[in-house]
């Protein structure tokens, strides 16, 4: 009677423990999702019930099989006990895939629920997808190199595995040498603070502000709404210009080519003038100067001063128009003059036979005219 009892005890206690708990933490899951409806992560978890309760009861039953007196189980205990290693195995990689499904599928779900822009919830639905695919691969690799090491003669194919892993890992890193650099590049500039999001910079000669850094690029969107998409690598290899390094105050000049004749001191007044009038100048500095001098014309520049640089390219372009406008209706002698009219040929030379026959016919045509 006891060989009888003592297996559907211990496989009946061993299930009914196993509902139970799973029975606990799917209630606790169910109230922690009811109590927090912008934290989907608790309704996610509930997906996690059967790979829990398998689970529960591979480890229950693993740890306890050896109190079933019964002499079937005991005659292949062996087989069993390897059978339950197994399943367990299994079991927990599945439960593991499945609760990291979950975070990322709830990460990317409140990240969709506060973003407007399609474009951004596509990109961040690439990323969680991938890693979820990363994460699935590494797990199951590992669970099976772990199966394959709970057989004696299997030991040395699991490992084998193992080390084929780490030599193809070795070589991916050495292939994807670029790869690792740009990773290590933006770890370096989101914790060296080289640049940050939204600074105004200027790479290759093209103007724009940041608007998105991540681990391997950096995104630049010009004036004109292009993006730039450049590895991160090229700004910790690179100089480049930072406009908002170091605050966002910036000097701007304005170089104007006139004529030597340019009223200079009526040209500093205007400027004034047009800079009070101007809201994008914050009233700091500006100056007037000649800087060079050519033979036909002089170089006039013009430093102003903006609180950033949208500011800094108003006051820029206002001055150059305003000032242009006053010198060609108030002072157009001011303005470079260029010479268009062509040089009259030279009078090829006559000689003194020729110069006198003129001068005797033109005194017998006024004789004439006379008579």
């Amino acid at each position: 009677m006891e060989n009888v009892l003592r297996p559907l005890i211990v496989i009946g206690g061993s299930v009914v423990l196993t509902l139970v708990v799973g029975w606990l933490a799917d209630r606790l899951l169910r109230r922690a999702d009811a109590r927090q409806h912008d934290t989907p992560l608790w309704g996610l978890l509930r997906r996690c019930r059967v790979p829990l309760n398998l689970v529960l009861l591979t480890a229950i039953l693993r740890g306890s099989f050896d109190e079933i007196k019964w002499k079937p189980v005991q005659d292949h205990e062996a087989g069993l006990a390897q059978t339950l290693t197994l399943v367990l195995i299994g079991a927990s990689s599945w439960l593991v895939v499945r609760i990291a499904t979950a975070v990322v599928e709830s990460s990317y779900t409140r990240y969709a629920a506060s973003t407007r822009d399609p474009a951004r919830v596509r990109r961040v639905r690439t990323q969680v997808t991938l890693i979820q695919r990363v994460v699935s691969a590494i797990v199951i690799v590992v669970a099976v190199a772990a199966m394959l090491l709970t057989f004696p003669a299997m030991r040395a194919a699991g490992a084998s595995l193992l080390a084929s892993a780490g030599i193809v890992g070795i070589v991916a890193g050495v292939a994807a040498q670029s790869t690792l650099g740009n990773l290590f590049a933006g770890l370096q500039i989101a914790f060296g603070d080289m640049v940050r999001i939204g600074d105004t910079v200027v790479v290759d000669g093209e103007w724009g502000v940041v608007e998105e850094i991540t681990l391997t690029f950096l995104a630049v969107r010009t004036w004109d709404e292009r993006r730039l998409t450049m590895p991160v690598s090229y700004f910790t290899s690179k100089p480049f210009q930072n406009w908002s390094r170091g605050g966002a105050q910036m000097t701007g000049t304005v170089f104007f080519h006139l004529d030597h004749s340019a009223p200079l001191p009526l040209m500093r007044e205007r400027l004034a003038m047009i800079l009070k009038e101007c809201p994008a100048w914050d009233g700091r500095a500006f100056s007037l100067a000649v800087t060079d001098t050519t033979p036909s014309t002089i170089q006039v520049r013009a430093v102003v001063t903006a609180k950033d640089a949208d500011d800094i390219w108003t006051v820029r372009v206002t001055v150059r128009e305003q000032l242009v406008a006053w010198l060609y209706e108030e002072h157009p002698h001011a303005l470079p003059r260029v010479t268009t009219t062509q040089a009259e040929p030279p009078t090829p030379p006559v000689s003194p036979a020729v110069e006198d026959g003129r001068r005797i016919k033109d005194e017998h045509r006024i004789e004439g005219d006379r008579h």
